[in-house]
């Protein structure tokens, strides 16, 4: 009987609500809400009082899928105190304000504001990039081509030669990959790789021997290749440096270093190795040993004559086995990093003059180098995959502001947040021998200025990738 006394009652309340509906009148049915009041869209805006006089006009650009405004490039005479803005904007939409002051920052040639369509209760935001008419400068980072023979899905199979850990060491020229594999060394035309070819040119092994590995590291300078072997504090292990510009024709031995005679060597070189010359072939190469705390320093004139081995402390203490020292330019100026050390400024006999924090770039980075191009300076890194929560990247730094090297590094490691230019990934495995390496060459136009700028990056099992980057041109 509680049955049907239930279902009696659900019957009655629905033949009650039947009836209620009939006896309403139809235009007491919801109607639609009316999206067309209050809108806030913004259909066009410009600025009404650009140049040195204000009486200039400029018609800005909406997207409003992004809900983002480009203008052309202003005149740096404008009155940026009180910009104006006129816009036509949905029926009782207006700008919440009538002016805008806008700063720009010595250095500083480009600034976003966010400008504000309002239309109460209602408003929306746009982004509004203002640009200032002032001559540009360095390289065009969203617009270049990539070469990529990495792990990288995006690019092309990665080159087999980096698998196993068995490259550890690579170089780059601008004219020439070089490849390190322990047992099978070789070169690569980078035309032939811009063309897709990967075409190997091995190097002659004739009297190469000896070490722990008798090839580990190695770099490629102005058409010169060298690759150096692993070696240890022992008579019958020495660090020896071969040398080739004609890689069908036996090497020369350049160095053999027997560091059980040189005092506070250390235990063992050779897992690291940068070749730190100028145009003319001087400068040092520097060995940095296993345990992270000696460096090896050997004079070099004129690519070939190896002299004066040198022992001093690493600059910058946990760096790691793979560390790096590179000389920035022609200067007395160099880059010391390892991959679980800050950047740091050096001398060539290790005193630091700059020392990054840790956290300002990733820690991982290896292989710091300074570049200039085109009136801007930039700091490049490939970064080593420790951990399962890192991959293998390459980051490019705008560091051009600034009067020295000094002040540009400081200025970067001032930042509240660091934001690369240009960056790109290796992909690349959790690697437990995490070489890594950049490179760069700057083309010249028949005048002598700069015309594109290429830069590289490799690490140990995570293959090679090279860009190439035109200088940024004024379109407006």
């Amino acid at each position: 009987m509680k049955l049907k006394y239930k279902t009696s009652k659900i019957g009655l309340l629905a033949t009650f609500m039947v009836l209620l509906m009939l006896a309403s009148c139809k235009d007491d049915f919801p109607q639609a809400l009316d999206t067309s009041a209050n809108e806030t869209v913004l259909s066009s805006i410009k600025i009404v009082n650009a140049g040195e006089n204000g009486t200039t006009v400029l018609e800005g650009v909406v997207d409003e899928n992004t809900k983002t405004v480009s203008f052309p490039r202003i005149d740096p005479k404008t009155d940026f105190s009180k910009l104006k803005f006129e816009a036509n904007l949905s029926a009782g939409a207006k700008l919440s304000q009538e002016s805008y002051t806008v700063t720009f920052e010595e250095g500083q040639s480009e600034k976003v504001i966010v400008v504000n369509v309002s239309n109460s209760p209602r408003y929306r935001e746009y982004l509004v990039k203002l640009r200032l008419k002032v001559p540009v400068f360095g390289a065009d980072f969203e617009k270049g081509t990539t070469h990529d023979f990495t792990s990288n899905p995006l690019g092309k199979p990665i080159h087999d030669a980096f698998t196993g850990a068995l490259t550890r060491g690579s170089g780059f020229d601008g004219q020439k990959v070089l490849v390190v594999r322990r047992e099978a060394p070789h070169l690569l035309n980078v035309s032939d790789l811009k063309a897709g070819t990967v075409n190997k040119i091995p190097l002659n092994m004739t009297g190469v021997a000896g070490g722990t590995f008798s090839l580990n590291m190695g770099a490629q300078v102005n058409g010169h290749t060298y690759i150096a072997n692993l070696s240890s504090n022992a008579s019958t292990n020495p660090v020896k440096i071969y040398h080739w510009t004609d890689p069908s024709v036996a090497p020369q031995i350049i160095a053999n270093v027997d560091l059980s005679t040189i005092v506070g060597a250390g235990a063992r070189h050779g897992d690291n190795f940068s070749a730190s010359l100028d145009d003319k072939g001087d400068g040092y190469f520097f060995f940095g040993d296993n345990a992270g705390t000696k460096m090896l320093r050997l004079d070099v004139s004129k690519y070939t004559t190896v002299t004066n081995p040198t022992v001093f402390a690493i600059p910058v203490t946990g760096a790691g086995s793979w560390t790096s020292y590179n000389r920035i330019g022609n200067t007395s100026e160099y880059l010391f990093t390892g991959h679980d050390a800050p950047v740091a400024l050096v001398s060539e006999g290790g005193s630091a003059s700059f020392t990054m924090s840790r956290t300002a770039i990733p820690i991982r980075s290896s292989d710091a180098r300074i570049v200039n191009f085109n009136s801007e300076r930039y700091l490049i890194v490939t970064t080593a995959a420790r951990t399962g929560a890192e991959a293998t990247n390459f980051y490019v730094y705008d560091i051009t502001k600034g009067a020295t090297v000094k002040d540009a590094l400081t200025n970067l490691n001032s930042l509240p947040t660091v934001v690369p230019v240009f960056q790109y990934s290796l992909m690349g495995p959790v690697n437990t021998s995490p070489a890594s390496q950049t490179g760069f060459y700057v083309k010249k136009d028949a005048m002598g200025n700069d015309e594109s700028l290429m830069l590289y990056s490799a690490a140990s099992d995570a293959g090679f990738v090279f860009f190439e980057f035109g200088k940024k041109v004024a379109l407006d």
